[in-house]
């Protein structure tokens, strides 16, 4: 380890020589390299934790960009980690940096988490939090939560030093229709920043025992005020008995949906076959971009445009994450019934390189 490079922060009489070396023997997991993953790899890659690991399976996007500084344009469509791999060890090359280019399932989560002391979630949905809660309550790890929405954010420790979990706080799962979706709702670029910072910063607190972790209360972050709240909550016994994953953690459906994956769905646009593709998106997301067979129906005036819809062949719905095309289905699904609605799971935000841009 090079003294010069931290001795900004050795020098501080609370944290030290001791506190550095506690971070360099330190293994950390950051599940997610987008918005809040971002300034959590750059930090803590910064601050020297010696073994940083980093999950994801996505690609860059043109709309990553305002808020996931580490990428530029010439980044777009190509994968995250990878990306993170090589700028990330241009900025240290100290830190062993391991890249799984993967995105978290039950299948890989406990062996992925057990090879880590701390873990960082820094994705941006509800089955991937419970799973990583349920994780890390089977295998005694700590994890730093991070949530953003808006101009808002949370953060919080769970699951250290015998202190609360995750469903403590937040029992069960909501259904996605409940969920305040991002690509509807937007998040203003700087917010993550802030957020992805006070996690590092957690992170480095339960690594080096320096200061109080945030283990029992909820941070709550107004970037339009700028103001800071906490919400105390307290653990319950019931949340840290698992022993066992479930079986799966997707979001509960009342009703069956027939989905296709994006990539399969481009290789079926490939082949030039005559489909009817829903896109219902707003008019103002589909002018930005979108797929060349498209016709832009607008979730919001899909009952009063139904007709609109050619119900001779399959008909696939499209947005831009599955999640408001998957709504669509569900309120035509009654009226038809005799109909192939098919649900494109994970819309322009897989497909955007495909899309006609204006």
């Amino acid at each position: 380890m090079t003294n010069e490079r931290y001795d900004r922060q050795t020098i501080l009489t609370d944290f030290g020589p001791d506190a550095q070396h506690k971070l360099k023997e330190a293994k950390v997991l950051v599940i997610g390299a987008g918005g809040l993953g971002v300034p959590v790899l750059t930090y803590l890659n910064a601050m020297g934790v010696g073994t940083l690991g980093m999950v994801d399976n996505d690609r860059v996007a043109l709309s990553n960009l305002h808020r996931q500084v580490l990428y530029n344009e010439t980044d777009i469509g190509k994968p995250k980690v990878q990306l993170a791999l090589k700028k990330l060890t241009a900025q240290n090359s100290e830190t062993q940096l391991i890249a799984h280019e993967d995105f978290l399932n039950t299948a890989n989560a406990l062996r992925l988490i057990a090879e880590y002391d701390v873990i960082v979630d820094a994705s941006d949905n509800f089955p991937t939090r419970y799973l990583v809660n349920d994780a890390c309550v089977i295998l005694e790890k700590p994890f730093i939560y991070g949530a953003l929405h808006g101009f808002e954010g949370q953060v919080s420790v769970f699951n250290y030093q015998e202190g609360p979990t995750y469903r403590c706080l937040f029992p069960t799962m909501p259904k996605d229709d409940e969920v305040p979706n991002c690509n509807e709702n937007g998040v203003l670029g700087v917010i993550p920043g802030i957020v992805g910072n006070l996690q590092a910063l957690e992170t480095v607190k339960v690594i080096t025992g320096v200061g109080k972790p945030l283990s029992g209360e909820l941070l709550l972050f107004n970037g339009l005020s700028n103001v800071f709240q906490k919400i105390r909550f307290s653990r319950k016994a019931e949340n840290v008995e698992r022993t066992v994953l479930q079986d799966s953690y997707d979001f509960e459906c009342e009703t069956s949906i027939e989905t296709i994956d994006a990539k399969v769905f481009q290789e079926l646009l490939d082949t030039g076959q005559s489909l009817e593709l829903i896109d219902v998106r707003t008019e103002k997301e589909f002018a930005q971009h979108h797929l060349k067979c498209a016709k832009n129906i607008p979730l919001s005036a899909l009952q009063e445009r139904q007709t609109e819809i050619v119900l001779d062949k399959r008909v696939y719905f499209i947005c831009q994450s599955g999640i408001r095309s998957k709504k669509a289905i569900e309120q035509l699904q009654q009226s038809f019934s005799n109909t192939s609605l098919i649900n494109v799971s994970g819309g322009m935000n897989v497909m955007g390189n495909h899309a006609v841009k204006h």
